[in-house]
């Protein structure tokens, strides 16, 4: 898994087609929480050590947050980095990453939004991504 993942540091390209690879393999369904408060929303995603992740581009700037463990993260612009939390990284518009949690690890966004409605929070937050794996409350799409 770290030969696939270290190729998706070389471009935004390299993680669409780090996406398209694992595509075909056997997906993660992982219990993911929700969280509002006074316009803000916030994802928690804990993943076992081994779980690879590519998530969708934001729109918006936001906190990407590693609470526990450590994970290998690439946004496709250098080489991985590894991160072991707690740590606060901030997110920029644009942004798709690729995070490999190396440990058993827990990892929160933090977003404003008004929205409590988790398919209008990613209309809101979210690039419209048809090869995206999983739907706005974090479960596996139906694949064709």
């Amino acid at each position: 898994m770290n030969d696939i993942f270290d190729r998706a540091s070389s471009g935004r390209e390299a993680i669409d087609r780090l996406q398209a690879a694992i595509s075909s393999m056997p997906q993660a369904d992982l219990p993911t929480q929700h969280f509002f408060a006074d316009g803000m929303y916030a994802r928690f995603l804990p993943r076992p050590a081994g779980t690879l992740i590519v998530g969708k581009v934001h729109r918006k700037e936001h906190f990407y947050i590693v609470c526990c463990g450590t994970i290998r993260i690439t946004q496709g612009d250098g080489p991985a980095r590894e991160v072991t939390g707690p740590a606060v990284l901030v997110s920029t518009p644009g942004t798709k990453r690729a995070v490999l949690a190396m440990t058993d690890a827990t990892c929160m966004t933090v977003h404003r939004t008004k929205k409590r409605n988790l398919d209008k929070i990613e209309q809101e937050l979210i690039e419209p991504d048809g090869s995206a794996l999983f739907d706005a409350h974090n479960k596996l799409k139906e694949l064709p």
